[in-house]
């Protein structure tokens, strides 16, 4: 699996998705802007949360969301502080170093383990589950959702890829 092209890719569609958010008329629509800041929000505590883990540091959250949600734009800083960061960590692992386990608190105060692997899938995958999220409250808000499916992004970045 080609970890590098995975955080690209949702790079990529993470910043799209931003670009349709701003699009929500906040007058008519606030719950549906509310909800997609609400979920870019737990997704980036998520991330924060297993690059703690992975640098075996303290967590900085004690919740998987915040009562009060950040403003749009440090939401964005923040998000794109977090793509740089995993972007530069799986450039720089090794593929023996994917297999090692990591034991950790869950914010339940449950233990739990998981592979390196296991964590890159899970921001990918977990990514790509709130974004479907965040797609229902722009449809709901009338504002077209951005094509950001993996095939997507490879024809886009890779055309020889895709035939005429």
């Amino acid at each position: 699996m080609d970890f590098v092209k995975l955080f690209l890719y949702k790079q990529w569609s993470d910043q799209r998705l931003f670009k349709a958010i701003a699009q929500i008329n906040q007058e008519k629509y606030l719950d549906d802007y509310n909800f997609a800041k609400q979920q870019f929000n737990h997704m980036i505590i998520i991330e924060e949360l297993f690059r703690a883990r992975l640098e075996n540091k303290k967590a900085l959250h004690t919740q998987t969301n915040t009562e009060v949600l950040p403003a749009f734009d440090e939401l964005q800083q923040r998000i794109e502080h977090s793509h740089v960061w995993w972007i530069k960590f799986v450039k720089q692992i090794e593929l023996i170093q994917l297999s090692k386990v990591i034991h950790f608190q869950f914010i339940d105060k449950k233990t739990g383990s998981l592979s390196i692997e296991e964590i890159l899938f899970h921001i990918i995958n977990h990514g790509t589950y709130h974004r479907g999220n965040i797609a229902h409250a722009l449809h709901h808000a009338q504002v077209t959702h951005p094509a950001d499916t993996y095939t997507v992004y490879i024809h886009q970045h890779e055309p020889e890829r895709r035939a005429s």
